[in-house]
């Protein structure tokens, strides 16, 4: 009996433990930022109680899906012109958007391959296979590949060989599987996965800058994620997207 009566006020403690006002909130982010985003933001989770819901695509698909009304309180892209798009629709929140996140362009390969001089070499030790990229004309992370294969001189060589995927993410894991024997993705998917290697690091210039710009949409009512947009400029969330191979624009 009195075992059961403990048992009783341990459930109603934990019950009252979780804040009344708790919230889902549900965010829409960039392929790429799916590992730190959910170290940062599963914290913040267990710290206020709140609960999180994440979307994790290409940024232009996340766009057309935020323009065709899917419910979305945050919204985190790695690309200016898709937050501008929908900042000219009037789909953000006025005074919400904030660039949050820098990162760099890495072409990669399997662990263990060896460096390689961003020239000629490319072509060479690419031979018969692919180059995984995502969507050139769609994600941010293609559209930067391209332009800086461009910017070297070397794009119309490799046009044919590209392997296209819907997000960074998947082009990362082609060559992790080994199904390319090169890829270009964001210098933080490397730290991601461990079958791969960083072979060089593409020069900044070489592309558009690569930023990822926050805000909340315009339908959004939750306190909360305003809060959360809040809690990801601070110290602590800074250190972790750090570690995780992003940069922080205003430092």
């Amino acid at each position: 009996m009195f075992r059961r009566y403990r048992l009783c006020l341990a459930l109603m403690f934990s019950l009252f433990a979780a804040p009344l006002w708790a919230e889902q909130i549900t965010v829409f982010a960039a392929a790429s930022l799916r590992n730190a985003l959910e170290e940062v933001g599963n914290t913040w989770a267990e710290n206020t109680g709140h609960r999180l819901r994440y979307s994790f695509a290409g940024s232009s698909a996340l766009a057309r899906q935020v323009e065709a009304g899917a419910p979305a309180d945050l919204i985190i892209l790695a690309n200016e012109a898709w937050m501008d798009h929908l900042d000219g629709q009037r789909l953000l929140q006025q005074d919400s958007r904030v660039d949050l996140l820098g990162n760099a362009l890495a072409l990669i390969g399997p662990a263990g391959a060896a460096p390689l001089d961003l020239g000629p070499g490319i072509i060479e030790r690419l031979g018969d296979g692919r180059m995984a990229m995502a969507l050139i004309n769609a994600v941010p992370a293609g559209i930067y590949g391209k332009a800086a294969l461009e910017t070297l001189g070397l794009w119309q060589e490799i046009a044919l060989q590209v392997a296209q995927t819907d997000n960074v993410r998947a082009a990362l894991a082609l060559v992790a599987l080994g199904e390319a024997p090169l890829g270009i993705v964001y210098h933080s998917d490397v730290l991601a996965e461990p079958r791969v290697q960083q072979l060089a690091r593409f020069p900044s210039d070489s592309h558009p800058a690569i930023l990822y710009p926050a805000a909340l949409t315009v339908d959004s009512r939750s306190e909360a994620a305003a809060d959360l947009l809040e809690h990801l400029q601070s110290p602590i969330a800074k250190e972790v997207f750090l570690r995780h191979g992003f940069t922080i624009p205003s430092e």
